[in-house]
């Protein structure tokens, strides 16, 4: 079938042509911003789970919704070596700019840019990568707000001005968050903190994370009540049902069918992973004569999208990591054939190793930086890549 029409995506963060399986967050979601902008109380939101099932997706999603409603809203990706102090300024000052070009009150709108100027400001040296920045606004940095030093108290002088000009105009403001559990211990405890002040002061002000499926642990980690802070979310695989919605709602607006063995074969390869499912389907789009779509179709592509997705999706990590490191995943990977792709005991990968466990700290260390691993629970670690024990063991 022609290429060019193919209407399916994968891609980092690229959102596909049907975003099935997600409606009941979307809904959630519209509450939440109808009832902070009617300042009455709502907990801020954490998306969790494993790479590629959508999670960056979906922040988007849900950040084009507060869009949509003339919220302020920012974004950052959270990166492990750096301070979240500059990009939640500059997050903050793309909403600021949103709502201040309808605001009445020019003298207040600069007050706020003042604020906000001395928030970033107070970054006494570039950080660890020579990042400096200063708003681009024409105004006096202010002089005892937001400029304190300590994180949660600039946060939350921050947080309450801004929202308060969102609220003159009956809006709110969103902070989205992605990669959020590269976050220090430190200032994921100070971001909690000044989500607390603001949701006890009902201002307008949202916080909505996206995370690997350690980020609660980690959350509680920073702050004792963080479990009452949010509303988690668990992003996952989808149904079956959700699965086919995303194969044939896009190719019907193109005129094509699927037949049911054709879709039956895409789910028993892809498990209903959101990047595979886009995977998958984009090549078996590629190598189907036309309409409807079999399931010999999608046998003949499914060497080219396993060859593809060994490269991009699964190499590229592989990659990264050091000998020691792969020779912990190879591990990993050959415990998860006897039983089962999931947690792995961190005793048992020193044994399979016959290494002390206290030698592979390292190399463990090295993979949860990287993000290759994550621990949701001491004395276990887990692949944050659906499928990745299978990859390994086919190498």
């Amino acid at each position: 079938m022609d290429p060019i029409r193919n209407p399916y995506a994968p891609g980092a963060g690229q959102r596909p042509p049907e975003l099935a399986g997600r409606d009941r967050e979307l809904e959630q979601f519209e509450v939440t911003l109808e009832r902070v902008a009617a300042g009455r109380p709502e907990r801020s939101m954490v998306l969790s789970g494993l790479r590629g099932v959508g999670k960056t997706v979906l922040l988007n999603a849900l950040r084009s919704q507060a869009v949509k409603r003339a919220w302020g809203t920012g974004k950052i990706e959270a990166r492990p070596d750096q301070s979240i102090r500059i990009p939640v300024a500059q997050a903050v000052h793309a909403a600021v700019r949103e709502v201040s070009h309808r605001h009445r009150d020019p003298d207040r709108v600069d007050a706020v840019a003042g604020v906000l100027k001395s928030f970033a400001l107070r970054t006494a040296a570039p950080d660890r990568k020579g990042m400096r920045w200063t708003p681009p606004v024409d105004v006096p940095a202010a002089r005892g707000r937001a400029d304190s030093g300590d994180l949660e108290l600039d946060l939350v002088e921050l947080f309450t001005d801004v929202a308060t000009l969102a609220g003159d105009l009956g809006v709110g403001v969103g902070l989205f968050v992605d990669e959020m559990q590269d976050i220090a211990t430190d200032e994921l405890g100070a971001l909690c903190g000044a989500c607390h002040e603001i949701s006890q002061q009902g201002a307008p002000l949202v916080v909505v994370g996206a995370g690997l499926p350690h980020l609660p642990v980690a959350l509680a980690a920073s702050k004792s009540y963080a479990e009452r802070l949010f509303r988690y979310v668990s992003v996952d695989r989808l149904p079956r049902d959700m699965a086919d919605r995303a194969w044939r709602r896009p190719a019907a607006e193109e005129g094509v069918e699927f037949e049911q063995e054709a879709l039956d074969e895409l789910y028993r390869l892809t498990d209903g992973y959101p990047y595979f499912v886009q995977a998958y389907g984009k090549v078996t789009w590629d190598v189907a004569l036309g309409s409807p779509v079999t399931a010999d179709d999608v046998r003949e592509a499914a060497p080219d999208a396993q060859a593809e997705l060994a490269v991009g999706f699964f190499g590229a990590r592989y990659d990264r990591a050091t000998p020691a490191e792969r020779d912990y995943m190879t591990a990993m990977a050959d415990l998860g054939a006897e039983h089962g792709d999931g947690a792995i005991a961190t005793a048992e990968v020193a044994r399979h190793l016959a290494r002390k466990p206290q030698s592979l700290s390292p190399a463990r260390d090295g993979l949860i930086k990287k993000g290759l691993v994550y621990s949701g629970e001491r004395g276990s670690v887990a692949f944050t890549v659906p499928h990745f024990g299978q990859f390994l063991r086919s190498r």
